[in-house]
Parts: C-alpha cells; structure tokens; sequence
C-alpha cells in the first residue's frame, strides 16, 4: 500500500479544532508577516495599509452596497456603465449585520468578516485535505494556501475569503456525506460570488454518482484514499436529492432577482457583467492580452512570465487528476479554473480570481508533507517572506488586486 492510499479516519468533531490547530496558527502567523510588511510598506510611501485593505477597488463597491442598496452606477466616457448589481449580496449583507451590531463602520465590518472567514476557509481547506490525505498534507495546503504571491487578498474586505470559507466546507460536506449542509452552504457560495456555480456543480456530480453508485452493478467511486471502505454518504436518497435542490437557489435567486430589476430577463445579469467589461470568451481576450506583450521586450518578460504561470495551472490541475483527487475536487477546481482564465476582463486579476481553486494546491501541499518538517518549515517560511513582500508592492500600486 502506498503513502496516498493509507486510510484515513475523520476526526471527531469535538476534536476537530484541536486537529487543525497547527495549520490554523501556522495560518495566523504568515498572515500577521503580510499585514505588519504591508503597514510598513504603505507608511514607507504615505499611504495607509487601512484604507487599502478597506476602502478601495472592489471592497469600495461592497460597502456601498451595504450602505446604500442596490441601485448605484458609474457611467463611463466610452458609455460602459459599472452598476453595483455585478456584487453579489451576501458579504454587504453581512457587512451590514456587523455593523448594526457593533460600532464598526461598513468598511471595517468588511474587513472582519473577511477575516474570520479566512480563518474558517484555513479551516476548511485543512478539513478537505486531512480527509482525502491525512492532518501533515492538510497542514501544508493550508500553508500553501496561505503563501500565494496574492494571498493578501484573504486579508481585505474582498469576498474571497468568504467565497473560499463556504465553498471548502461545502465540498467537506460532500466527501463526509453530509448532503444538506453541503446544498446550504453551496446556496450561501452562489450568493457571493459567480463562481459558485462551481460549488453546485461539484455537489451535483457527487450527488449523481452517488446515485449511480447505488445501482448493482455500478463500479466503486469511493472518495479519497480510503477507497476500501464504505463511502460515507449513509444518507437516504431523499437527503441527496434535496441537497441537490438547495444547492442552486443562492446563485440562481440572486441572478433572476437582478434580471427583473434590469428588465433584461434570466440573462440580465450577464449584461450587468458586460457593462464592466467581463464576459466568458474561451480565453481569446486573455490569449491576445498575453500576445500583446511581446511586442517589446520589456513587456515580453511579462508575457513569458504569464504564459508560465498558465502552464503552471493547467499542470497541476494535471497532476490533480493524476493523483486521484475525488472527483468533486476536481469539478469544483476544474470550473473555478476556467472561469477565471477564460474571463474576458480585469487580466490582471486573473491571479485573485483563481484564490478558491485550493485543490489544485493539493499536490504541492503532498510533496511538501513527505519532507522533513525542517524542510518544509525553510521552504514555507522563504515563500512566506516574499509574499508578504510582494503582496505590499502590489496593494501599494495604482491597479486593483
């Protein structure tokens, strides 16, 4: 039996916490380096790391939302116009709740819950990766996870973090068989951004192979590396069915919701998203913006630094599929994946785009669980340095993250 089919035992849930303490501390440590190397950074240029982490870009849209409703709009001078309804509503929500609760203005009330919720997303991607490879490969993705050269973004009122938090628990749910908190907590990620169309997704190809799985004759889809033992969905099929329901009424209540406020019908939320620019093309906007730089050779360096960052991608996903991961993993990843890099728009927030798409640091997270932990320690701890590093570089610029 190999190292990757070694079973592995889910916790129980009194001890869960426990379990995931390291990867959560470890989490809270790199975190800590990237905000205190951010503070200093902005002082060093006049800038406050607050407003940066609160009232810019993005987080400026959401406070407004909470503040004011829906409703608000930038007309540009090329006649684009940017309305607040693109926002999905469940972090100004929450913004709002906050702040009528405590004296935080909407502002910080978006960067607390960002920040729990990076806590609880840390916790998640440790509760998935512990389960399909045992507690030292969930501490390392939890790391990795953490290490991103964009991992600063977990610390802003974005809703990524948010995003990242429902859509982990979600697919946790779904290994564990746990069908109706899996279908909430999906309702509750298409409530936050697009892309939970992919948490749906993932939920409702499980749910399907479960059923199939049920038949005499189907072959074994069990989960993760204990493949011997019974899947662990003991559920009825009544329970599967309905998690399959709840699943798409987040994303699909908010999508018609804005279609008959626009008058534009189901798809009047894909015509919000055109005014600012976004559409799903395949990739060829993004193909020709990478073509584009090679037109000098300063920018060609970016070029080939872009062409290798989708390479790296698209083989790890590889290599994702390769090792085995369970197949909702691979649903889930594979669709945040191309959402983001066959976008129309915003090229440069590619890279943030792809933040959700944790299993695709599972292997990474793998290879460094069979190092020594001084090994492992060294490696994360440089990674860590430069990425508080460049986080600060990069929220100190002129574009959005």
């Amino acid at each position: 039996m190999t190292d990757l089919e070694t079973p592995v035992v889910t916790p129980p849930r009194t001890g869960a916490l426990r379990r995931a303490a390291p990867a959560l501390l470890g989490y809270a440590a790199v975190r800590a380096l990237g905000l205190i190397t951010l503070a200093v950074w902005s002082a060093a240029n006049g800038k406050s790391a607050h407003t940066l982490l609160t009232a810019r870009w993005d987080s400026l849209w959401y406070t407004r939302v909470a503040g004011l409703g829906y409703g608000y709009e930038v007309r540009l001078p090329n006649g684009d116009v940017h309305s607040n309804l693109a926002f999905f509503p469940l972090l100004p929500w929450l913004e709002r709740l906050v702040s009528a609760l405590t004296p935080l203005s909407y502002a910080d009330a978006g960067l607390l819950v960002g920040t729990l919720a990076s806590l609880a997303a840390a916790w998640g991607i440790f509760a998935v990766a512990d389960h399909v490879y045992g507690r030292r490969a969930g501490v390392c993705a939890v790391l990795v996870w953490a290490v991103l050269p964009i991992g600063v973004v977990q610390s802003m009122a974005y809703s990524e973090s948010l995003f990242t938090a429902l859509a982990a628990w979600s697919l946790y749910a779904v290994l564990t068989g746990r069908w109706l908190t899996a279908g909430t907590l999906a309702a509750l990620a298409g409530l936050t951004r697009p892309v939970g169309a992919a948490v749906v997704a993932a939920l409702w190809v499980a749910a399907i192979t479960s059923f199939v799985r049920d038949t005499p004759t189907a072959p074994d889809t069990s989960y993760g590396r204990n493949r011997s033992a019974p899947h662990p969905d003991g559920a009825p099929a009544w329970r599967r069915a309905l998690g399959m329901l709840i699943a798409p009424l987040g994303a699909a209540g908010y999508v018609l919701w804005v279609g008959h406020r626009t008058g534009g019908g189901p798809l009047g939320y894909l015509d919000v998203q055109a005014g600012w620019g976004n559409g799903f093309d395949g990739g060829y906007a993004f193909a020709r913006f990478v073509g584009d730089k090679f037109t000098s050779f300063p920018s060609a360096l970016a070029g080939v630094g872009l062409i290798v960052g989708v390479a790296l991608v698209v083989w790890l996903y590889v290599t994702c599929v390769r090792q085995g991961q369970p197949l909702p993993l691979l649903v889930y990843a594979g669709i945040v994946t191309a959402l983001a890099l066959c976008a129309s728009g915003y090229f440069g927030s590619k890279p943030r785009l792809l933040l959700p798409a944790f299993p695709l640091l599972l292997p990474l997270a793998v290879a460094l669980s069979r190092l020594r932990t001084s090994r492992s320690a060294l490696v994360l701890g440089g990674v860590a340095v430069a990425s508080a590093v460049y986080g600060a570089f990069w929220l100190n610029g002129t574009g959005p993250p």
